[in-house]
């Protein structure tokens, strides 16, 4: 089914009659097509889930594209990034046709399931401002990073699950309530693995994050737990270039406090909610889903 996802989207590509918006499409990385995958698995036996699965991968796609340029990013899953390629104006303006043609199609669907992406997408605009303004200072806060987090990562996903439960005619809060639950369990465990796996297995810089300015969860635990002389050396690396000697002071103390792991423990109480939700409505392979997730290497 994935492949008539696929298949969906260049036929949306197609109808767009230009040559070089449909080469910059073939360009971009597949990566797991999570979303899809959800909507194919919740509202399985609706015709329309291979265009509506179609529709949120774009909506993704565009969100990609533009979060590459405001983070000045070179690589994208492993491969150089549009922005690198062909430029930030190439990688905006494609992003923006990525949205235009989502939410054209997007209006085929009844209004509540219109309506219910279109308002993740707006979260998800939000979310990204809140990143680039939280990346400004080092931040300490947990309830301004998970509010960051739900509405750029989260908020998207739990729509893709919500939209696809009412296309199938089951309760939509319930499936909203396990996106939710996924997309920022899913986000915890990146911040995790940008800190504890290499360059080459991330497809991007180790510790890009904290360089880059975001504070994730592991530093602002991290920071909790330090007394206040580390917690001045932890600020003073806040984006900047980072020493193989700091790198290895910052994956040390993060040990030593147990900031990875109760970081990873809160992204495995998250999960757990989300499985004992879908395992309560039979739905055994979305349960399947957030355990990969949550055991990942990435």
């Amino acid at each position: 089914m994935l492949e008539a996802v696929e298949s969906k989207m260049r036929e949306y590509i197609a109808e767009l009659e230009n040559d070089e918006v449909a080469k910059l499409f073939e360009a971009l990385p597949h990566g797991k097509r999570l979303r899809a995958k959800l909507v194919l698995k919740v509202a399985k036996s609706d015709d329309r889930a291979v265009v509506l699965a179609a529709v949120i991968e774009m909506i993704h796609a565009a969100s990609l594209l533009h979060d590459d340029v405001i983070d000045d990013a070179m690589t994208r899953r492993g491969v150089p990034s549009m922005n690198a390629t062909e430029g930030s104006k190439q990688a905006i303006m494609m992003g923006d046709i990525l949205y235009s043609k989502g939410f054209e199609e997007l209006t085929a669907f009844e209004r509540k399931i219109a309506s219910t992406v279109a308002r993740a997408v707006t979260q998800l605009s939000i979310g990204e401002l809140m990143d680039v303004r939280l990346s400004d200072r080092f931040n300490p806060d947990v309830a301004a990073y998970m509010r960051m987090i739900y509405q750029k990562t989260a908020a998207l996903i739990e729509a893709t699950a919500a939209s696809a439960a009412l296309l199938a005619g089951k309760d939509e809060k319930i499936y909203g309530i396990y996106g939710k639950n996924l997309g920022i369990a899913f986000q915890i465990i990146d911040d995790i693995l940008d800190i504890t796996q290499t360059s080459e297995r991330l497809g991007k810089p180790a510790m890009h994050d904290f360089e880059e300015g975001k504070t994730t969860l592991p530093y602002i635990y991290l920071y909790e737990s330090l007394d206040e002389t580390a917690k001045e050396r932890l600020v003073s690396l806040h984006r900047k270039p980072l020493t193989d000697e700091e790198r290895a002071w910052i994956t040390g103390m993060m040990e030593e406090t147990g900031a990875l792991r109760r970081a990873y423990l809160y992204a495995k109480e998250l999960g757990e909610e989300a499985v004992a939700l879908m395992e309560g409505e039979g739905e055994t392979s979305l349960a399947e889903i957030v355990t990969a997730m949550i055991e990942r290497e990435f």
